[in-house]
């Protein structure tokens, strides 16, 4: 059944009051390297692909997600440059009206040869995975030579205007944690903004260990050994999930995302896709809610939309990792989407 032409009206709020704004849409599970701490070096078995949504299907929902308030769009993965109608991807969403904000997390492997394509379809800027500048640790994280390739993609982001570039990097002690300061400088020195993300209990083989985790403030600290941070005030975060702190006075900042330690859920404005077409209302949700089923049963965008509303509104206050009856989702961060 084809997508009803009378407008669907929103917005998403839960039942503590944050109203969603953001949409993080997993356009695949794959992905072309094998971080540590997302999936084992073996790789995983992928989603059967006739689970995945199609293009006009992912657009569909989309367009339903931004009637009901929707205002930014971001694509994720697994590796999203590995869906071939990316670009197709970008401009079905970018067409929507009213159109949202398109940005993408990537780990910049083979952007350089669509960061152009990708900005004339109408995204705006992308998230860059990037976790140290030496490339024998790269290999060690990542189990794949490819550093050249995700400098080079994040150089041509920059260069087609995917601005502003933010660098997202997980310190792992013992492994890259020394590395926080060369990071920021790497950052500084291209005009590209830099975060540094907790690393989470989202990993495929589930052997996240707290103890061994570089907290926030462990990841302030090294900073502040090379340079002066100044917090900025939490008006200037917003609903953003990164602390940020002027760098030497500005106005190059830096951003510390600290979900474990120092979680932001009671701003969280973020709903969650998933490439086989599932709505998970947190990132660490252990239910989800099915549009992929009723979507192919020829639901209208009137009953898709009150799927929508009923995962929203059933989001708990927090994720409670700090909780002892916490448990990690079945879904590692692959599946999931960032």
């Amino acid at each position: 059944m084809s997508a009803d032409p009378r407008p669907v009206r929103g917005p998403l709020v839960d039942s503590y009051g944050r109203v969603h704004r953001d949409l993080r849409i997993s356009v695949t599970d794959r992905c072309s390297l094998r971080c540590t701490y997302c999936m084992p070096e073996s790789g995983m078995p992928w989603l059967p692909r006739d689970t995945m949504l199609t293009t006009p299907e992912l657009v569909r929902l989309a367009g339903v997600a931004v009637s009901l308030g929707i205002e930014e769009v971001r694509l994720t993965g697994g590796e999203p440059l590995l869906r071939r109608d990316l670009v197709e991807v970008v401009a079905g969403i970018a067409a929507l009206d009213p159109s949202p904000e398109i940005s993408m997390t990537t780990n910049g492997v083979g952007l350089a040869k669509v960061a152009g394509a990708l900005r004339e379809a109408g995204m705006t800027r992308v998230n860059v995975s990037l976790d140290t500048l030496r490339r024998e640790t790269f290999i060690e994280l990542a189990k794949r030579d490819r550093l050249g390739d995700t400098l080079a993609g994040i150089e041509a982001a920059a260069h087609a205007g995917l601005t502003p570039v933010k660098i997202n990097s997980v310190l792992m002690r013992g492994v890259n944690d020394h590395e926080a300061v060369d990071l920021l400088a790497f950052a500084l020195e291209h005009g590209y903004e830099q975060r540094f993300i907790e690393q989470m209990p989202l990993d495929a083989q589930h052997q996240w260990d707290r103890s061994q985790m570089i907290v926030g403030e462990e990841i302030l600290d090294r900073l502040r050994a090379a340079y002066e941070l100044t917090p900025l005030p939490d008006e200037a975060r917003g609903s953003a999930p990164a602390e940020l702190f002027l760098v030497d006075g500005g106005p190059a900042t830096v951003g510390v995302i600290a979900s474990v330690t120092m979680p932001f859920c009671g701003t969280c404005d973020r709903v969650r896709l998933t490439a086989d077409g599932q709505v998970r209302n947190c990132l660490f949700a252990t239910g989800e809610t099915d549009l992929r089923g009723p979507l192919r049963d020829g639901a209208t965008d009137d009953e898709l939309a009150d799927l929508f509303r009923a995962s929203i509104g059933a989001k708990l206050p927090g994720h409670a990792i700090n909780d002892p009856t916490f448990l990690q989702p079945p879904r590692p961060m692959s599946r999931i989407g960032g």
